[in-house]
């Protein structure tokens, strides 16, 4: 009988091991929320470059919305703006509850915004030139005007009147806050009445519309500047467009409400794109001496 010989198979090629799976390479993917699809017209964005030119778009100049944290800082010189009424917070006076308590909308949106409610406002320097401001916030519950935004924006018109600086407002919002309902309301006759007091004081109020500037805000303190400045494709109007057609039944023209339909009709004085805002604010109270 012959000895039995074990033979060793061959070594297998590097193609035909197999892949250890602690050495097998990783696919690396792209992380989640780096890049993002320009609205306007459909360009993907690196969302840190939208981010630092202030969300307008490189390519179609689509104008993202801002915070208010966000338009103060894009519009004032670095480290002068010193806010006003910061503590000021809203309450329940009707102990409001539609889907959920309005209180708890409130915390909800203090918690996501880190603010009291939806304006900041204080005073500044834009470009050197000492300006009263106030910007709106549409991340705080559409930017809807509450019994703190509508005072907030008053006691900025009255720093402005007694000390004769320029005033400044970015309007930004879905309108009248419905949980409040008449206090609501009551804000823009308040607003309105300090400004008409600040206008005979020979004061300068330049309103800048951002989009969307709707509901009560348009029908009061938003349209009463003395320049009216719109960012362009802004959404301007009181009721929606969809409720202007069923009301009259026409059809509407096109690009109704749009910032570019108000300039041909008169409503607003200018069209400004936000990347020229600081200029362009700092140009008119020049002109206007202040």
């Amino acid at each position: 009988m012959e000895p039995r010989v074990d033979i060793a198979p061959p070594n297998p090629t590097a193609a035909e091991a197999p892949l250890d799976l602690e050495t097998r390479p990783v696919k690396k993917g792209v992380p989640e929320g780096l890049w993002l699809r320009c609205p306007g017209c459909g360009e993907t964005l690196f969302r840190k470059s939208f981010e630092a030119s202030y969300r307008v778009c490189p390519k179609c100049r689509h104008h993202g919305r801002l915070s208010g944290r966000e338009r103060v800082e894009q519009l004032v010189d670095q480290g002068t703006f010193e806010a006003i009424n910061a503590d000021m917070a809203p309450a329940d006076p009707l102990a409001f509850v539609d889907l959920q308590p309005y209180r708890q909308r409130i915390a909800e949106s203090q918690r996501k915004t880190g603010q009291n409610d939806g304006v900041q406002t204080g005073h500044a320097f834009i470009k050197g030139r000492k300006v009263v401001l106030a910007c709106m916030d549409f991340t705080f519950m559409g930017g809807s005007m509450g019994s703190v935004i509508g005072e907030k924006i008053t006691r900025a018109i009255e720093l402005a009147t007694n000390r004769d600086w320029p005033l400044v407002v970015v309007s930004c919002s879905g309108g009248a806050r419905m949980q409040e309902s008449g206090f609501s309301l009551m804000q823009m006759a308040k607003t309105s009445a300090a400004l008409a007091r600040f206008d005979e004081g020979g004061g300068l109020f330049i309103s800048v519309l951002a989009d969307p500037t709707t509901g009560g805000v348009t029908a009061s303190f938003a349209m009463l500047g003395d320049v009216i400045i719109a960012e362009p494709k802004a959404l301007i109007g009181f009721a929606g467009p969809r409720v202007i057609a069923q009301t009259i039944r026409q059809e509407l023209p096109p690009g109704f409400q749009t910032a570019e339909f108000l300039l041909e009709s008169g409503f607003v004085d200018r069209i400004v794109d936000r990347a020229d805002l600081r200029s362009e604010i700092s140009r008119l109270i020049d002109y206007a001496g202040k």
